[in-house]
């Protein structure tokens, strides 16, 4: 690489400041307010003021986004950048409901009716309905789970007895902890979880769940029927796993075909509410059109009787047949009672027909009791049904909705009712849920205690 000497740099230097400075004279000079000075010192301030200016006239056209922006020299990056972002178009501002992951309401299908903000008389009846349904399913949630942990943990209650009652229990979970969330949220939004799924799944739940329920009072039955009339004693023994899954088979896959016709028969209804103008759904019992001939016809004969075979088959076949069973079983109570004569005084000899006698009534007042329990919460809806129907009373949709509303409430609390009620008579049941409490009860207290002595 070549190199120059310093004079040979200096004088370019010189040169280039000298051109530099002829350039801003004769500009000076061509704007016609120059005048003469006497010295080159009152030139060279003049030079200065005039660059100072022209540099001021060129930040004022910057705009007013740059007027509070610290100066700098020119032909700077900082320069260069501004003046590059000057002939950009403006950003416009962000929409805020970009940043937010759940979408706005949009054409109304998002948007869901608040009972409970602002407060209002409606608002009132929307917490009621809250803390009732929340009673109902912390209840039947915690009763039914233990229902079955004590049934399936514990090796000598394993009959079939104790496995229809939890399979009964089992039902009655399914039935609060699906179907109870999906109903309150539709009273009080007016939207359906799920969309039509809910609306055909929700019904076959329940109707599955009379289902077993029903079936489960007749095999009930006929178990203390059976007992009491057997002539040999035979001592109670633990049935083996396959005897009972075929019993409870039977239970479980007749209560699912019966109510089989409930998944075509629903349909999801909306409609837009004059009054808030917000989207109302609705569940409708209209059989599809595109369903074949011969299906079709069938579902509209079953949406056509439904209320007769609800009532016949769901009230009246468990009430009648343990009615019945319950009548002949006292008969053949008293029958044995009176033929049995004890041979001597001694209480080691009658001490285990009374321990019998007093097991079988014990039995037989749970499973009247548990047909109470379901005449009393399955009679009102029932009753205005056939009302309803028969009367020729005109009912506006509210008060059906309201009626419906209710029915289904009462199938939430015979469904909580039930495991609390089995827990208080059946005294094996009860003692094994006592016997669990105090283990974990016991458990907490030696945890505490070795806590506390560390």
């Amino acid at each position: 690489m070549a190199t120059f000497p310093k004079t040979f740099h200096f004088s370019v230097s010189k040169q280039c400041r000298l051109s530099s400075r002829r350039g801003q004279v004769l500009s000076w000079r061509s704007s016609g307010v120059h005048s003469r000075s006497p010295s080159s010192s009152s030139s060279s301030s003049a030079l200065e003021l005039n660059a100072s200016a022209t540099h001021r006239g060129d930040d004022e056209d910057d705009g007013d986004g740059d007027a509070r922006a610290s100066r700098v020299p020119r032909g700077s990056k900082h320069k260069q950048q501004r003046e590059r972002n000057a002939h950009r178009t403006p950003r416009p501002h962000p929409d805020p409901d970009a940043f937010f992951t759940t979408p706005r309401a949009f054409n109304g299908s998002l948007r869901v009716h608040n009972p409970l903000f602002p407060l209002t008389e409606e608002s009132y009846s929307a917490y009621a309905v809250m803390l009732l349904a929340l009673i109902v399913f912390s209840v039947g949630i915690v009763g039914n789970l233990a229902l079955m942990c004590i049934v399936w943990h514990n090796y000598y209650l394993k009959s079939t007895w104790n496995c229809a009652l939890a399979s009964l229990a089992f039902w009655d979970f399914t039935v609060l902890f699906f179907c109870l969330p999906v109903v309150i949220f539709n009273e009080l939004t007016k939207r359906r979880l799920m969309g039509d799924l809910s609306c055909r799944i929700v019904p076959y739940v329940e109707v599955t769940s009379l289902g077993v329920t029903t079936f489960t009072l007749c095999a009930l039955s006929i178990d203390r029927f059976h007992a009491v009339t057997s002539v040999q004693t035979r001592p109670q023994q633990v049935e083996s796993c396959q005897s009972i899954l075929a019993k409870l088979s039977v239970i479980w896959v007749g209560s699912l075909v019966l109510a089989a016709p409930e998944l075509l028969m629903w349909r999801l209804e909306q409609e837009v509410s004059p009054r808030t103008g917000l989207p109302v759904d609705s569940c409708g019992q209209q059989p599809s059109v595109t369903l074949p001939e011969t299906l079709y016809s069938l579902v509209l004969t079953y949406h056509q009787a439904r209320m007769w075979w609800t009532f016949g088959c769901f009230f009246c076949l468990p009430l009648l047949f343990t009615g019945a069973c319950q009548l002949l079983t006292r008969h053949v109570a008293d029958e044995n009672a009176k033929s049995i004569r004890p041979s001597s005084s001694s209480s080691s000899a009658s001490s285990s027909p009374k321990k019998k006698q007093r097991r079988e009534r014990q039995l037989t007042r749970t499973v009247v009791a548990l047909a109470s329990v379901y005449a009393i919460c399955s009679l009102p809806e029932n009753v205005w049904n056939f009302v309803l129907a028969y009367s020729g009373v005109e009912v506006g949709v509210a008060t059906r909705a309201l009626l419906a509303l209710i029915g289904q409430f009462l199938l939430f609390v015979r469904a909580g009712a039930t495991p609390i009620l089995l827990l208080c008579i059946c005294r094996s049941l009860g003692q094994a849920f006592m016997d669990c409490c105090c283990c974990c009860c016991d458990d907490c207290c030696i945890s505490v205690c070795t806590s506390v002595s560390l």
